[in-house]
C-alpha cells in the first residue's frame, strides 16, 4: 500500500512514522511533511488546503490511500474532492467536518442525538453575550465558533476577560457566532474513535495538557503534552462513551446524509454528573496522537483504509502495548504570544543514536531547514519528544531525559505533564 499524509506537524510526522511501521505499507508520501518526516518518507510541497492540488498529487503518486491529517484541509473539501476522484480517502466531507469546523453546529448535533454535554447559548451579539455570561456566571467558558488553532477557548474567573474574548469573535466577520458554555468540573480525556459512517472503534484513552504553565496555568495552546493509557479512568468509560456519544453522533450524521468517515476525537469532562463532551475535533488531536499511536501495536493503514473502506466491522479487535506513554511539547520562546522561529536546534542526533533511543523518538511540528541547511525553529510548538515506559513514572523519567539533551535558546516545556496521574492524584 502506498499512502498520502496531509499536512507538517507532529500529529503527521506520528502518522508517518505508525504507518512506516506497518507491514502492508510500501512507501509513505508527507505533504508538505516537515524535516522530520523527510527522513522517513518522501516529503512534497502542496497548499494541504487546495483540494485540486491534493488531488492532483495523489493521483501522480497513484496512491492507495490518502490520509488527512490537520481540521483546515477537512473544511475546506479535500476529503470530498479526493473521493469524487475516485481516491481512497479517510477523513470527513466538509458538511460531517463542520463538528469541529462550527461549535454551534456541533452543539446542534449533540442535541439531535441526544448527547451528554454542558449547556450553552450561541451568541451574534454583544447584548447575547453579556446576557449568557452572566446566566452562566464564573468561570466564563467562552468559545469561537469556528476554527482556532486548538486556542479559541477561554476559561476565566475575570468578566472582562470573557467579554473581550467574545468580543473577538464576533468581529470576525458578518456570520461570526461565539459559544458561551457552563463550566465542567472533573479531570478531561481524550478519545479518538475511528468511523466508517456506520461503525466506531474506539483508540485508548489520552489527556491532553493545554496550558502554558505548570499547574494548568496561563493562556490555552495548541496542547503542551500528553499520556496514554488514563490508568484512573473509570472501568467501562470507553464503551460508555461509544455507546452513549459517537455511537449516537456517527448515527445521526448519517441520518443527515453526511455520513462520518475518519476521526471522532471526544473531548470529555468527568464531571460529578458522568461523562459529558467538551468538543469534537475531526481528526487525530495535537499531542494526543503521539502518545496514542505510541501504543498502538496493530497495523495503522489497515485500520484506516477499512474505516475509508466502510468495513470496519470486519476489523480485528486492536491490540496495545501495556506501556504508558509521555509526550512533552517543547516550545519556541515567545510561544503561544509571539513565536521565536530561525533559532538552531541541537541534540537530536544523541536521541536518534544514543542509549535513549530505544524509549524515545523525537517528532517535529514547527521545524524547517535554514538555506545552510540546519535544523531550525519555524513555528511555535517545535518538537514532541515521546517516551515509553513500563509505567507512567518511567515514562515520564525518560521523557524529560530526552528533553534535557535538547538544545534550543529560549525553548520551554512543562515539567508536570502526567505527573499527577503518575503520583496516584486523579480520580474521576
Amino acid at each position: 500500500m502506498k499512502v498520502l499524509v496531509i499536512g507538517s506537524g507532529a500529529r503527521e510526522h506520528a502518522l508517518v512514522r505508525a504507518l512506516t511501521l506497518d507491514p502492508t505499507v510500501d512507501a509513505v508520501i508527507a505533504a508538505p511533511g516537515n524535516p522530520g518526516t523527510d527522513v522517513l518518507a518522501l516529503n512534497e510541497p502542496v497548499d494541504p488546503t487546495d483540494p485540486g492540488a491534493v488531488v492532483e498529487l495523489a493521483r501522480r503518486h497513484e496512491v492507495d490511500l490518502v490520509v488527512v491529517g490537520p481540521e483546515a484541509p477537512l473544511v475546506a473539501g479535500v476529503a470530498d474532492a479526493l473521493r469524487e476522484a475516485g481516491i481512497r480517502c479517510f477523513g470527513p466531507g466538509a458538511e460531517a467536518a463542520r463538528l469541529e469546523g462550527s461549535k454551534a453546529y456541533a452543539k446542534e448535533v449533540m442535541a439531535a442525538a441526544e448527547v451528554p454535554t454542558a449547556m450553552a447559548h450561541v451568541c451574534t451579539t454583544e447584548e447575547q453575550l453579556a446576557e449568557a455570561l452572566d446566566s452562566f456566571g464564573a468561570p466564563y467558558v467562552v468559545k469561537d465558533d469556528g476554527l482556532a488553532a486548538g486556542k479559541g477557548v477561554v476559561v476565566t474567573e475575570d468578566r472582562a476577560a470573557a467579554m473581550r474574548h467574545g468580543l473577538a469573535c464576533l468581529a470576525k466577520g458578518e456570520d461570526a457566532q461565539v459559544v458561551i458554555e457552563e463550566f465542567l468540573d472533573g479531570p478531561e480525556a481524550s478519545l479518538f474513535c475511528i468511523c466508517d459512517g456506520t461503525t466506531v472503534v474506539p483508540l485508548d484513552l489520552a489527556q491532553d495538557f493545554k496550558r502554558i504553565f505548570d499547574g494548568d496555568e496561563g493562556p490555552n495552546t495548541g496542547g503542551m503534552g500528553a499520556y496514554s493509557p488514563l490508568t484512573w479512568a473509570p472501568d467501562g468509560l470507553v464503551e460508555d462513551v461509544v455507546a452513549r456519544v459517537a455511537q449516537p453522533v456517527v448515527d445521526e450524521m448519517a441520518r443527515r446524509g453526511t455520513p462520518f468517515v475518519g476521526v471522532l476525537y471526544v473531548g470529555l469532562a468527568l464531571t460529578s454528573r458522568g461523562p459529558r463532551v467538551i468538543e469534537f475535533n475531526v481528526r487525530f488531536g495535537d499531542p494526543e496522537t503521539q502518545s496514542v499511536l505510541a501504543r498502538l501495536e496493530s497495523p495503522l493503514a489497515v485500520l484506516l483504509a477499512a474505516a475509508a473502506d466502510g468495513s470496519l466491522d470486519d476489523h480485528d479487535p486492536l491490540r496495545w502495548s501495556p506501556q504508558s506513554a509521555v509526550t512533552v511539547v517543547v516550545a519556541a520562546e515567545g510561544y503561544p504570544a509571539s513565536p521565536r522561529t530561525g533559532v538552531a536546534i541541537g541534540g537530536l542526533e544523541e536521541l536518534t543514536f544514543g542509549e535513549l533511543a530505544e524509549h524515545v523518538h523525537v517528532l517535529h511540528a514547527g521545524t524547517a531547514c535554514d538555506d545552510a541547511g540546519e535544523l531550525v525553529s519555524a513555528g511555535g510548538r517545535v518538537l514532541s519528544v515521546v517516551a515509553l515506559g513500563d509505567d507512567l513514572v518511567q515514562a515520564r523519567e525518560r521523557a524529560y531525559a530526552a528533553v534535557a539533551r535538547i538544545e534550543l535558546e529560549g525553548g520551554h516545556h512543562r515539567t508536570d505533564i502526567a505527573l499527577r496521574a503518575a503520583r496516584g492524584e486523579i480520580h474521576a
